[in-house]
């Protein structure tokens, strides 16, 4: 327990160091084999890497690009939408205080009230907020350098993960490193294609129902939906208050059938055929890891929970004494245990069926 508590701790308190450090080596493991592609033909190994990496910082900024560009047009409307959503709460309130003989008024103090609690923490906040977003953009510039880095000594640490253990563990570290790189780089390659899909989707949907910033709701949705269960959540629920605001009550009706068969589509056929992968996570250890990795890095932990629980369920499947806690934290579903003849011959009366 005290070996516990002190590794939370210091995932916890390293956050800021460990963090960047962890999508640097996931982000260099994915492009690691275009960078071998490049060198086999006769590239110097920096200039492939400089080349890759270059690549992916113009991809990345041209979908910011496109992202920052409808939240702009999304920030232009707000005045209207939020007039919009105000007319509807007031007249909810009303109907609500006529149905249950509520005075209005007492409804109407206390959102004030609430508001003014929200306001005052949101501007002690403010602060933060900012010292956190200065921190963001300095990881940012941080974790290219920190992928250059490990892609340029990639076999000095490949090397030096060997020489940890005894000659005679060798060809199970060899099997461990090589599955854990299998794994990661099918399920992150996997999930960009099941987000490109998921934001068509949801775009598509958005836009036949007349829906406003079907764009920015389709890519905002999709980057919900990578974080398990908790994501698709939010994700309706912001579909559902933005048909609510720009169009009529019965479209959020119409948003939530079409967010279901979405997610339909989704659950049974891109993430068995897209996301597939050797290691499968139940929902319960799933769902548990996202709130840990959120309560332990935040919004960064929830992203990365899912393939750093695979990578431990890969260890612990492949380490004999741990193969019962692989077990436990995959999704095989034993039968269900009957009791032999024998067994039920020697129940007590009160326990038998007949």
């Amino acid at each position: 327990m005290i070996g516990a508590f002190a590794f939370f701790a210091i995932m916890y308190i390293g956050k800021s160091i460990i963090v960047p450090l962890i999508f640097a080596t996931i982000i260099a493991i994915v492009l690691h084999p275009i960078v071998n592609l490049l060198t086999k033909f006769k590239i110097n190994r920096i200039v492939a890497i400089s080349i890759v990496i270059t690549l992916t910082f113009l991809i990345i900024l041209a979908f910011s690009a496109l992202l920052f560009r409808q939240i702009n047009q999304f920030s232009d409307a707000w005045p209207i939408i939020s007039a919009r959503f105000t007319t509807i709460i007031n007249q909810t309130i009303t109907d609500a205080s006529a149905f249950y003989d509520i005075d209005p008024k007492k409804i109407h103090e206390w959102i004030a009230t609430a508001r003014e609690d929200i306001y005052a923490t949101g501007s002690a906040a403010i602060g933060q907020t900012l010292f956190i977003l200065g921190n963001g953009l300095v990881v940012l510039f941080l974790i290219p350098v920190y992928v250059f880095m490990i892609l340029l000594y990639h076999p000095l640490l490949h090397d030096f993960i060997f020489k940890l253990f005894h000659q005679s563990k060798q060809q199970q570290v060899g099997q461990i490193v090589s599955q854990s790189k299998t794994v990661i780089q099918r399920y992150l390659i996997g999930l960009i294609f099941e987000f490109i899909i998921v934001a068509v989707l949801n775009t598509v949907a958005l836009l036949f129902l007349g829906i406003k910033y079907p764009i920015l709701l389709g890519i905002v949705g999709a980057l919900l939906n990578i974080i398990p269960y908790l994501g698709g959540i939010v994700s309706v629920a912001l579909f559902a208050v933005v048909a609510l605001v720009s169009k009529s009550p019965e479209y959020v009706l119409y948003v939530i059938g079409a967010y279901s068969i979405i997610q339909f589509v989704d659950n049974n056929y891109i993430i068995p055929i897209v996301v597939a992968s050797k290691v499968k996570i139940n929902a319960l250890f799933s769902v548990i890891v996202v709130i840990v990795g959120n309560a332990l890095w935040g919004i960064s932990g929830m992203f990365l929970s899912i393939p750093l629980l695979a990578i431990v369920k890969l260890l612990c499947d492949n380490i004999e004494p741990l193969k019962p806690w692989g077990f436990l934290l995959g999704d095989t579903m034993p039968p269900l245990i009957k009791l032999p003849p024998i067994l039920k011959k020697i129940q007590p009366k009160s326990f038998r069926k007949d």
